[in-house]
């Protein structure tokens, strides 16, 4: 019996070192599934929101057709001719624009008419004598001209690094949607919740990147309004057009509407439209540009029942992170975690509340062996 107790003891420290070691390796093993995942984790999480948003059209398509490899084929090219198309459009043509733009105003700033315009004011006169000075604007128009022209040839095609990660994006997309029941069981498998937190957390997490992309794309399409209306209501040219265009630029973090409104600012100020300058650059400025930290928040926060600057510090902190996907990836994050930290707060409020019960009941049990 001695024998076999000093056996077993000694077994239990080899045990839990071996169950550490495990624990060491699986860790390691995240670490470098991690690593090895980072170059393509851009595609992986704009796949991921495109495979949450579209997946109610797709489980559409996926009862009507079959087998499902087939039905997720059909969605990812609805989805690519939906999105890249029209991408692709407006990138050229704001390409095309800009390098005519970048041509005009080099020609106007070589000839005279906005010399002797400028000499009625002796300060502003002095000023750009001095720019002239130390720059050779006309040059450097010129320049920023040619390259913009040669630009706009080849905007289509893009880098070769864009190229790979839309291609895989589109990839990873098919994927997810031909597998997701298979995905659904394996975070059921892998997670260590019950099923039904399990499922409360990837809920909270489809419900943050809906309540995400509808207050970009809502945000955008203020965006845009606000701008064709100011452009109709200075009688620029197609003001439908750069409405839309700068609609489809705010939903773009790194970019914005003021793609558009600063350079026809500048292109009327040039024109000797200065009052219709100053009207466009204050509407950008201060009811465009401002917008979208007032009404983003206020969309993204109620839906999330997260408080505005919660919200705000999610989504900009988010994209300062992690560049342009911080925008869905930052109110995720805390949305989930939210949701973690509430489960386990019940869980250990249920444990406590467990104990103090099965403690009530022992005090019952020896109060009625002493009366007994």
């Amino acid at each position: 019996m001695l024998e076999q107790q000093a056996v077993s003891g000694s077994g239990i420290p080899g045990r839990r070192i071996r169950l550490s070691l495990a624990m060491v390796a699986a860790l390691l093993g995240l670490y470098l599934s991690y690593l090895l995942a980072y170059p393509f984790l851009s595609s992986l999480i704009w796949a991921l929101v495109l495979s949450i948003i579209i997946l109610p059209l797709h489980r559409r398509v996926e009862a009507r057709i079959r087998p499902a490899g087939l039905a997720a084929l059909i969605s990812v090219t609805a989805a690519a001719i939906a999105l890249v198309v029209p991408a692709a459009f407006v990138a050229q043509q704001l390409a095309h624009e800009a390098a005519n733009g970048a041509i005009y105003l080099a020609g106007e700033l070589r000839n005279m008419e906005w010399r002797e315009a400028v000499a009625t004011s002796p300060r502003l006169a002095a000023v750009v004598a001095w720019a002239e000075d130390q720059l050779d604007l006309a040059g450097i128009v010129g320049g920023l001209a040619t390259r913009l022209s040669a630009l706009s040839t080849s905007l289509l095609r893009g880098s070769i690094n864009q190229l790979i990660n839309l291609v895989l994006t589109f990839y990873f997309l098919f994927y997810f949607l031909r597998d997701w029941p298979q995905a659904l069981r394996a975070l059921r498998n892998l997670s260590p919740l019950s099923d039904a937190e399990t499922e409360q957390v990837a809920r909270r997490f489809v419900e943050t990147v809906h309540a995400t992309m509808f207050g970009t794309v809502a945000v955008a399409a203020v965006q845009g309004t606000l701008g064709g209306l100011m452009f109709w209501w200075l009688g620029l040219p197609t003001p439908v057009f750069w409405g839309v265009v700068m609609g489809l630029l705010a939903i773009v973090p790194m970019l914005g509407a003021f793609v558009v409104w600063v350079p026809a600012s500048i292109a009327l100020a040039i024109d000797g439209e200065w009052t219709k300058a100053l009207v466009l650059a204050a509407w950008g400025g201060l009811i465009i540009a401002t917008i979208d930290n007032l009404l983003y928040p206020v969309l993204v926060g109620n839906r999330l029942k997260l408080h505005t600057v919660v919200t705000f510090v999610c989504a900009v902190g988010g994209v300062i992170l992690f560049g342009a996907y911080g925008i869905v990836l930052g109110p995720a994050i805390v949305a989930v975690t939210g949701t973690l930290i509430e489960l386990l707060r019940r869980r250990f409020v249920g444990e406590a509340q467990t104990h103090a019960d099965a403690a009530v009941l022992g005090d019952m049990g020896r109060t009625d062996n002493q009366d007994d």
